[in-house]
């Protein structure tokens, strides 16, 4: 009896391992415009470090993918907000 649960338990374990490697990371995306350019870039919140040089601020909310971001870049670029 004692042996089944054990292998249950590792089952389980390994289910929930494999569960989590496969799972996508909780990655977000925002724009930063650099304010000597005016030029807007997507920035990947799971970079560990922040853009450089420091001469830039955030111009948009977080979003959950990188086609969002990019749909946000395209509308700022329309608006006349960022250049090229």
């Amino acid at each position: 009896m004692h042996r089944r649960i054990s292998m249950l338990c590792a089952a389980a374990g390994l289910a929930a391992a494999a569960f989590v490697a496969a799972s996508p990371a909780e990655a977000g995306y925002h724009l930063i415009r650099w304010q000597d350019s005016g030029f807007c870039q997507i920035w990947d919140e799971s970079i560990p470090t922040t853009p450089w040089p420091a001469g830039y601020h955030r111009a948009s909310t977080t979003v959950p993918t990188f086609v969002d971001a990019l749909a946000i870049k395209d509308s700022a670029l329309k608006a006349g907000h960022c250049r090229w």
